[in-house]
């Protein structure tokens, strides 16, 4: 009945359905959970686009990644500068002369340049953890307050319990330029990401709350080839053992008031605050809605890094040695599944941004139709 089966409808998903299906290809998608956009759904609450799975910001460099999301929603110009809260004490990220000004005192980039050499020079060997990498890039003091706490919360580990290559670099600027990404393109499709993805998914049969791997034998009859954007190691039926994540807890509050932070993301980089941050969804498009009009309400939400459970949605993996090498066995499975490509976050075992994920389904989309 089909020719291609997607599995999941996040960006992956999405886009390898719409161009196969421009292409004439009859395509299913089914979505284990009851929404489509995966990681990056949006959901409507007074009139405040809300990042049920986290903060999603769009950024490339890569132009004709650009022009193929814009040919399904209109991005705004939000450009991401969060704040980092060090109890109490508010720097500006991603690490730049406001930073090393409100840290040192400094004020020009020569001055700000010789101390972060200065502290640097603690580590003299090859860094043998991630806190020894960190000093050798930044410095004591920028790490013990913006790196340590934030870092340890995120993995649930130790800095000196965690491999180097985690940080293999952090940025540094001795500009005055507090633009996280640095990206050519950058912004927020205006009316959330759901609106873009649905977009995406205009005219292709999606079957939501259908768990594929409990009606596998009944949907591969329906189909030559399968796109396979699930967990890997699930689709072996973690024949090899399970793979490990870092998920995200969410605290979401809608509260009676205009403005609770003053910026979407605020960084609690502390130890002993539990909560890694906060975003206020609200400035993600300027506090307005899409007539222009200020929303009275705001909606926050904190989030609390955590080990992966039964039941927790997966966000990180774990890249080190013994995830990697089970990884590859499982990828050397994949190799021989006959008629199935596996893709995205999960079938790939790998942090994706977002504009990296839709180049890989575009890739993925041309390698089926060429």
């Amino acid at each position: 009945m089909y020719d291609y089966l997607i599995v999941g409808a996040g960006l992956f998903g999405a886009v390898c359905a719409r161009e196969l299906t421009d292409a004439g290809k009859r395509v299913l998608v089914v979505e284990k959970r009851q929404h489509t956009g995966g990681n990056v759904y949006t959901e409507r609450t007074e009139g405040i686009n809300v990042h049920k799975y986290g903060a999603h910001i769009f950024h490339t460099n890569d132009r004709k990644v650009w022009e193929y999301v814009n040919r399904f929603a209109d991005f705004n110009r939000y450009t991401n500068s969060p704040v980092a809260n060090y109890k109490g004490e508010l720097y500006s990220l991603p690490f730049n002369m406001y930073t090393f000004n409100k840290m040192w005192g400094v004020v020009t980039p020569e001055e700000a340049e010789k101390k972060i050499a200065e502290q640097r020079g603690e580590i003299t060997a090859e860094p043998e953890n991630l806190e020894e990498q960190a000093i050798s890039l930044v410095g004591r003091d920028v790490y013990e307050k913006l790196v340590k706490g934030y870092t340890e919360k995120q993995w649930g580990r130790d800095c000196r319990e965690l491999p180097a290559f985690i940080i293999k670099r952090l940025p540094v600027r001795l500009t005055f330029d507090n633009n996280y990404f640095n990206a050519l393109y950058q912004g927020i499709p205006t009316g959330g990401y759901t609106k873009m993805v649905e977009a995406m998914l205009r005219g292709i049969e999606v079957r939501l709350s259908t768990d594929y791997l409990a009606e596998k034998a009944e949907l591969d009859r329906l189909v030559e080839k399968i796109i396979y954007t699930g967990a890997i190691d699930a689709y072996f039926g973690f024949s090899l053992g399970k793979l490990e994540y870092r998920t995200v807890r969410f605290e979401t509050e809608l509260l009676d008031i205009p403005n609770y932070q003053g910026n979407a993301v605020v960084n609690y980089t502390d130890r002993e605050t539990p909560y890694t941050r906060i975003i206020e969804h609200k400035w993600f498009e300027f506090g307005k809605d899409e007539n222009e009009k200020e929303l009275p309400k705001t909606v926050i939400s904190k989030e609390y890094s955590k080990e992966f459970a039964e039941g927790d949605e997966p966000f990180y993996p774990i890249n080190d040695q013994r995830n990697g090498a089970l990884y590859e066995r499982y990828r050397q499975l994949a190799e021989k599944e006959k008629n199935v490509i596996f893709g995205g976050r999960l079938g790939e075992y790998k942090y994706y941004d977002m504009d990296k994920v839709i180049s890989a389904a575009l890739e993925c989309a041309d390698r089926e139709l060429s």
